[in-house]
């Protein structure tokens, strides 16, 4: 019998993958968290599936997620990114993927990492959902329009709630799966 998962991934294999290895698990890795800000700053505006199935091309071409690397890139490597077929060709996504590089590290130095800061909005503790349909689950919450407000005064781009609430449910700092989905209780 196939096991049952959040219908959203519409089953696609990338999706069905991502879904069931990594959605909604707890990240505590500033690399993996620092990842995720970044393809969640490309997904403003278009589907998870267009920047997922572009992940790894993301990946090559912002030299593995490294923030200190794409902290220090400049209008050349702009260019050479603009020029990129593999990726989301948006020079404003691009040049806050860099922005917001340069202002993780700093977030980095002043809290100690970057995981640190970011979880002290759901209080250091995933929030446990109990969808049982998609409707049900919510676009933004409480805690992610506080993560927004409090980033965009630290001039972070392309945080508003509804990117913030999919980075805390990519995150696994709220467990969004629906109660009948088999992941629900494995995360």
């Amino acid at each position: 019998m196939e096991k049952q998962r959040c219908n959203w991934t519409k089953n696609d294999i990338k999706m069905n993958h991502y879904h069931d290895t990594e959605w909604g698990v707890a990240v505590h890795d500033d690399k993996k968290l620092f990842e995720f800000i970044l393809l969640d700053t490309f997904q403003a505006g278009l589907s998870w599936m267009t920047v997922l199935h572009k992940r790894e091309n993301f990946r090559e071409a912002f030299d593995n997620f490294n923030f200190e690397k794409i902290a220090l890139y400049d209008e050349e490597k702009v260019s050479e990114l603009m020029n990129n077929k593999g990726i989301i060709r948006n020079k404003l996504k691009i040049k806050s993927a860099i922005n917001n590089a340069r202002l993780f590290i700093e977030i980095q130095e002043k809290y100690g990492s970057f995981d640190k800061y970011i979880w002290k909005f759901v209080n250091g503790r995933t929030i446990i959902n109990k969808w049982k349909t998609l409707q049900e689950i919510p676009a933004t919450s409480v805690e992610s329009d506080a993560m927004s407000k409090e980033l965009k005064k630290l001039d972070f781009k392309f945080v508003g709630s509804t990117i913030c609430y999919a980075f805390m449910q990519a995150a696994g700092m709220v467990n969004d799966h629906l109660i009948s989905c088999f992941r629900y209780n494995e995360v």
